[in-house]
């Protein structure tokens, strides 16, 4: 019996190295199996003791008791320096593309510092007597989608300052597949920085892996970059997040309809921001064939909601049964069909739309009228091509 229980003590060791557990994947996840990297603090206390820190975090930053993690690495003694806000800021209730400002967290005293806005890339000067900056935020495993690229800034702004990035990896709520055109280079910005898809298919500490991986950092440089991987993560099993990651994403349901509906963002169709179905709605005055109606007004997670007091037309996918695992580009099809107004084009004027899709191209074949199975079928090529890059760089079962 002495023997037994040694040998599933070494097996359970063996198991913890290399981050994986047995589950039964045909049915719901066993939670005393899955953690975060937030919730091996054996894996990283260790790195950090006797360190000075830097943590890039958000709201989302809970281990599994919902303590914070600032909370808890300030409970066990790691000096941190600085808190870095992404966007939606360090409490996560700042609009999309709102200014974040710099503060100091009411609770811990620690200095607040904004990534967003006019500072998207640490400072030599933010990073001066840093050791480590600590990375820990979740993500929606979409291009745009702007974590991912803070997270390239903060490992460019890492490798050029000689300060350690070190990422504790959360679940990716699209991952396991890959979808949508890839971005190219003309059309490059905070809201897609690398050639890749709009689903990409790896979780966050896989991306970091890929941006040193493929020199994709300024001047080809690299940064010391540590992951602290998941215990018991598959990518074809669908995971919970830990709080919703930005105030217009407040459910499970707006998550995995993000990537098809936030295309509508570049045109004159509201995604529901300002009402209590944000990206689970969409609509216009000008879809007036359509069966829903919604009216934005302000509210919590958006202060001035575009098309603010107007009613609109459109469609409801709150009750959407789909758990999708591609893009559905017929609603955006559906809503360009049923637009109506003589004053103003579907897509706005200062071609947003194309910066989301990486490309004119998309754009241009919902004008020429493409079917969806056409404009798919034009994503093949560039999708082979990434899947080569992005099999490098998986660390989880796919």
């Amino acid at each position: 019996m002495i023997l037994t229980a040694k040998i599933k003590d070494l097996l359970l060791i063996v198991l913890i190295y290399f981050g994986v557990c047995q589950m039964n994947f045909a049915q719901n996840i066993d939670k005393n199996c899955f953690k975060t990297g937030a919730d091996r603090p054996e894996l990283y206390l260790p790195l950090l003791k006797n360190k000075t820190i830097a943590v890039v975090t958000n709201q989302t930053g809970l281990m599994k008791d919902r303590t914070f993690l600032v909370d808890f690495l300030v409970q066990n003694h790691i000096k941190i320096k600085t808190i870095f806000a992404p966007e939606h800021g360090f409490r996560g209730d700042a609009d999309a593309g709102e200014h974040v400002k710099n503060g100091v967290d009411a609770k811990t005293g620690i200095p607040i510092v904004s990534l967003y806005g006019d500072n998207k890339k640490p400072k030599a000067e933010q990073l001066k007597g840093v050791d480590i900056v600590l990375f820990d935020i979740q993500d929606v495993g979409v291009r745009f989608y702007t974590y991912i690229s803070t997270l390239t800034y903060v490992m460019e702004a890492g490798a050029e300052n000689g300060v350690e990035v070190m990422l504790l990896d959360r679940p990716n709520p699209h991952d396991g597949y890959t979808d949508g055109p890839v971005l190219k280079d003309q059309w490059k910005s905070f809201i897609g920085m690398h050639n890749i898809p709009v689903v990409y298919g790896l979780t966050m500490g896989e991306y970091g892996k890929m941006v040193n991986g493929e020199e994709w950092l300024k001047n080809g440089v690299q940064a010391k970059y540590t992951l602290i991987p998941m215990l018991g993560y598959h990518k074809k099993q669908r995971y919970g997040v830990s709080d919703k990651p930005s105030p217009n994403l407040p459910n499970d349901k707006a998550i995995n309809l993000y990537p098809s509906l936030c295309f509508f963002e570049g045109t004159q169709v509201s995604v529901g921001r300002g009402t209590d179905l944000p990206f689970q709605i969409y609509g216009s005055p000008w879809t007036k064939n359509m069966p829903y109606q919604f009216t934005p007004k302000p509210n919590f997670g958006a202060k001035d909601p575009f098309l603010n007091g107007k009613l609109c037309y459109g469609e409801n996918l709150s009750n959407y049964p789909a758990d999708l695992r591609d893009l559905n580009i017929e609603w955006l099809l559906n809503a360009y069909k049923n637009y109506k107004n003589p004053t103003q084009d579907f897509f706005l004027k200062n071609l947003f739309f194309d910066k989301l899709a990486g490309s004119d191209e998309l754009r241009k074949q919902i004008i020429a009228g493409n079917s969806p199975e056409e404009i798919k079928d034009s994503w093949k090529k560039g999708l082979e091509d990434f899947e080569k890059i992005r099999i490098k760089y998986i660390i989880y079962e796919d």
